[in-house]
């Protein structure tokens, strides 16, 4: 019997149900030979974008490309002129699902899909979270996400919660105050999982830490804890498991395209291979060999309405692949592209560094709730954090020391306790920033 989460979709004119038979049948295209699969549908989308789409066809052209190994590397920037301009023919504003991303690179844009791959999307995502237990027609989903705070924009999010039996936990405010009318909901109501931002979710773990509660012994119903749009390190997912008592999985996503990546139940991050290629690209656009570090740039295999082809997201990680399960995996996902530290001495460093470098310092710090790195000259950091009490000398020297010996020495890192972190408008929390 189909549910209200799925018909609410059919009702909205997305072939849901269609979606998933097809998803089937994809799936075991994959399974016979799944190079083969890829490279039809990446050169059957190259080629109706090259027919149907006069702002592509240009792009294209203009690179004197042959074909889809030399097409040209899109970047969010491309994207940023009116949606109506990169439609493919046949396809209105009017007739195709819209949405804006976040922002969080920098380079917010508004994209479409047509409404096929919009339910080709759903059909993944709930096949990936149903192989961890999780059925979204009967599951209630406590969503620790960001909200618009008034208007047609907050209604719109309210109903979407409704239908797809989500309640929302706002990010904006994670203070003590708040994060105890949030435990005491789950007392009363029979939450299957939790879905949010990785920071968010942590916090909310500490707090349950410090107060000696694990999630699951004042929630039996809770399942599995998913966390998604910020890096999870393996000591937080490992506090985390602790503080909830379910297991945690990691999602990779992004609005504009689909799940990219998704942990499977044996902990392996699982390349989406049946509606996305996926490809690690060097600084000359080449396709690097598995186990290598480069750019992320994924094409869309069945979105019509707008093309995302060889599009780079912003992130840089590493593929490797599993001949023992055949399966395609993201080995690390290694942060964002324009993240990258540039230091006195002309060394470059991911900026995540900094963070993971400064984390180990201070995690054992349990007065610490959360902290950010801002770089504000080559050699000056910025250390903001929220905090029950400020850091001392010893332990401010400790942090310096400990990023000077793992990067370069000549550092120099002021610290600012606040009593909240800034967060994005979707509540997402940016680790590592440049900030000059």
């Amino acid at each position: 019997m189909i549910g209200l989460a799925d018909l609410s979709l059919e009702w909205l004119g997305f072939p849901l149900q269609k979606a998933q038979k097809d998803l089937q049948q994809f799936e075991r295209e994959l399974t016979e030979n799944a190079a083969e699969y890829q490279r039809k549908k990446a050169a059957e989308i190259l080629e109706f974008h090259l027919r149907n789409n006069s702002y592509y066809r240009a792009i294209f052209e203009k690179s004197r490309a042959t074909d889809f190994q030399n097409a040209p590397v899109l970047t969010k920037t491309d994207f940023q002129q009116p949606l109506a301009n990169r439609l493919s023919a046949g396809f209105t504003t009017k007739n195709v699902y819209v949405n804006k991303t976040s922002g969080s690179s920098g380079e917010p844009f508004i994209f479409a899909k047509d409404k096929y791959c919009h339910a080709l999307t759903w059909a993944y995502i709930k096949q990936q979270f149903g192989a961890h237990g999780i059925d979204f027609n009967r599951d209630l989903q406590a969503r620790f996400y960001g909200i618009p705070l008034e208007g047609l924009p907050k209604l719109k999010e309210e109903v979407k919660d409704s239908l797809m039996h989500r309640r929302r936990f706002p990010v904006f405010d994670l203070s003590d105050k708040v994060l105890e009318t949030y435990l005491a909901r789950f007392q009363k109501s029979a939450f299957a999982y939790l879905n949010g931002y990785t920071s968010s979710l942590l916090l909310f773990a500490k707090f349950l830490a410090k107060k000696g509660v694990v999630l699951k012994d004042v929630c039996s119903t809770l399942k599995a804890v998913f966390t998604t749009s910020e890096m999870l390190f393996e000591s937080d997912r490992q506090f985390m498991e602790r503080a909830f008592g379910v297991p945690i999985v990691n999602e990779y996503g992004a609005s504009e395209l689909d799940l990219i990546a998704f942990e499977n139940p044996s902990g392996v991050w699982k390349i989406n291979q049946a509606t996305l290629l996926v490809e690690i690209l060097n600084e000359r656009n080449e396709v690097l060999p598995y186990g290598e570090a480069g750019k992320i740039v994924i094409t869309a295999l069945y979105n019509r309405a707008h093309p995302f082809i060889r599009y780079d997201i912003g992130d840089n990680g590493i593929l490797d692949f599993d001949q023992q399960t055949q399966t395609l995996f993201l080995k690390q996902l290694t942060g964002r592209t324009n993240d990258i530290a540039v230091l006195p001495s002309g060394k470059t460093t991911p900026g995540l560094t900094f963070y993971y470098v400064t984390k180990s310092i201070i995690q054992d710090q349990a007065k610490v709730k959360e902290f950010v790195i801002k770089q504000t000259n080559t050699n000056s950091f910025t250390i903001e954090y929220v905090a029950s009490e400020p850091l001392s000398e010893t332990e401010k020297a400790e942090i310096v020391a400990a990023n000077e010996r793992y990067l370069e020495s000549g550092l120099h890192f002021t610290f600012e306790q606040k009593t909240a972190l800034e967060r994005s408008r979707s509540g997402k929390l940016k680790q590592f920033s440049v900030a000059f």
